[in-house]
């Protein structure tokens, strides 16, 4: 009890917690029996309604914003990667080295500005209006709670006042055995008695619904002013949220452009200086590519028309448009080429495997449908995503409800979890497939 006391928690206090609930559970069960009347306000619960689809949506709304964040992480790894290959390729003897050096400094800089510019001006404005959320919703169940309260009051009070013809009646003429054996002087103390004691009920339970209706009509009145407020905000809401981003995806394209630009002026020149070469790029012929001399038949359904060979020039074309009298080169034989292995992987619908290739395999997850392995670090920003690091291997498996299944992610667990728990409820978690490849 010393340790109840010092945390501020008493027994009385646990007490009369415990009978707060019990006489909210017994005044909702009496509701919905209908045997008591219940206070309704159709324009609050139209308020909620708005309440929980605003919620819903700015949940939704929010994680497709990070999924958004993390795309534009990936797609700035995969183009810094692309310009440090071409400062690799990139002779020291070539002209244009130290620009395009500097332009591949300005890109990514460029990416990083532009991340941060939307997680300042859109994510971080994003957790803000959500904050308010919570709340918002924890006052509104308050609410509901306090109402409960104000019935059970209400009813209670309502049937003293019912019964106080009785309790008079009662009172103006003895029935009980002890009254009637008193002497006469004895029963009007008795019929005091329980006249005060009658109206110390009816007090006190005045008293109570007084009290009641006073802290529900406060709630009440700050929440019917707010949620309607609220719901109202959003359109500005979004409004600023998706100018905000158009706005910074507009100047970063027009930025991208420009460096783009000046990295195909450099290009241009080095084209210039050693423009005497030429090569040839051939496309891979078909298997059922038709014998030399053979009219050439026209591609059968669902299969590629035939590539043509492109010839790449960049010889000066001569005066007045007439073309050298260059002959193209002759594609090599089909036996020539070296065979061309195919991997392919089980067709899907819908989230599971055509023919069940894991359904029978004990040291695979169900409804495995193949292997993909992280090529960059992945932090979850919510419960039901996974955590990956590159080099992880994940097992994918199906939706339970394909209706779940966001664009651009999968559900999978990690290899080594489903090693050592072999537990899907425990393991599994949604992860970005942009952030891994397919793997044998």
């Amino acid at each position: 009890m010393a340790e109840m006391g010092s945390k501020g928690v008493t027994a009385g206090k646990i007490a009369s917690n415990v009978q707060k609930k019990l006489t909210r559970a017994q005044e909702k069960v009496l509701q919905k029996l209908g045997k008591a009347d219940e206070t309704k306000d159709e324009q609050f619960e139209q308020c909620v309604q708005n309440f929980n689809k605003q919620l819903t949506e700015g949940t939704r709304l929010q994680k497709d914003l990070r999924t958004y964040l993390t795309s534009v992480k990936a797609m700035h790894e995969a183009s810094k990667k692309l310009n440090e290959c071409l400062q690799e390729v990139y002779e020291p003897d070539w002209p244009g080295r130290d620009e395009a050096n500097k332009i591949a400094e300005n890109n990514d800089l460029l990416w990083m500005d532009y991340h941060q510019k939307l997680v300042d001006q859109a994510l971080l404005t994003m957790d803000t209006y959500l904050g308010q959320f919570p709340d918002i919703k924890s006052r509104i169940a308050k609410r509901g709670r306090k109402l409960v309260d104000y019935d059970s009051a209400r009813h209670h009070y309502e049937s003293l006042q019912t019964a106080k013809k009785k309790d008079e009646a009662k009172i103006a003429k003895p029935v009980s055995l002890l009254e009637k054996a008193a002497p006469q002087w004895c029963q009007g103390k008795l019929q005091a008695h329980l006249v005060a004691q009658t109206n110390l009920l009816r007090n006190q339970a005045e008293e109570e619904l007084i009290k009641a209706q006073k802290v529900f009509e406060e709630m009440n009145v700050d929440l019917q002013e707010e949620l309607p407020s609220l719901w109202n905000s959003r359109v500005g809401f979004y409004v600023n949220t998706f100018q905000s981003i158009a706005g910074l995806e507009e100047n970063f394209h027009k930025e991208m452009s420009k460096l783009n630009q000046n990295l195909n002026d450099v290009l241009v020149s080095l084209e210039k200086q050693h423009g005497s070469n030429t090569f040839t790029v051939k496309a891979q012929p078909s298997d059922n590519a038709p014998a030399k001399g053979n009219k050439s038949p026209s591609p059968p359904d669902g299969s590629p028309a035939a590539t043509p060979e492109i010839r790449v020039n960049h010889e000066p074309e001569p005066a007045g448009g007439a073309t050298p009298g260059a002959t193209l080169p002759k594609s090599p034989s089909q036996s020539s080429l070296p065979a061309v292995v195919v991997e392919t992987f089980p067709a899907t619908v819908n989230g599971t495997v055509e023919g069940g290739s894991g359904a029978g395999r004990l040291d695979l997850p169900p409804g495995f449908m193949f292997k993909v392995q992280a090529q960059h670090d992945y932090t979850a920003t919510d419960t039901d995503e996974l955590q990956l690091k590159a080099g992880d291997v994940v097992l994918v498996i199906p939706f339970q409800n394909p209706e779940e299944q966001d664009e651009g992610w999968l559900m999978g667990v990690k290899e080594s979890d489903w090693n050592q728990h072999k537990e899907l409820e425990k393991c599994r978690g949604v992860f970005p497939e942009n952030f891994t490849e397919r793997v044998p």
